[in-house]
């Protein structure tokens, strides 16, 4: 099992020193994959694939999923407690993930009153 410093070739993990969390406590993580452009069309139904994978894990939530058709890359963003309960959903929505990263996003900037 790896550290939150070592890396292996599924999945990338950093220290987590200093790094946001998400409003409940708990990290983001990215899901890169491969779509290329003449597959656009795959994207709803991965991402379906995707929240119903999530949904059988108690640990794990689907957030959205973004799509760079010009990079031919797919991004899911789930929530969870570490990489590899990511890496579960991935593998039973069948993504084929070409890598997973924790992500940590800037604080929302509040509304002026």
């Amino acid at each position: 099992m790896c550290s939150t410093d070592e890396q292996s070739s599924d999945v990338l993990t950093f220290s987590r020193r200093g790094l946001r969390r998400s409003v409940e406590g708990v990290p983001s993580y990215l899901v890169e994959t491969y779509l290329a452009r003449g597959h656009a069309g795959e994207q709803a139904a991965r991402e379906q694939r995707a929240r119903s994978a999530a949904d059988e894990l108690t640990r794990v939530s689907f957030d959205r999923s973004i799509h760079v058709p010009e990079d031919e890359l797919c991004f899911f963003v789930f929530d969870a407690p570490s990489s590899r309960d990511v890496l579960l959903a991935a593998e039973r929505a069948e993504l084929g993930p070409i890598r997973i990263v924790e992500a940590v996003s800037s604080p929302t900037p509040k509304e002026d009153s």
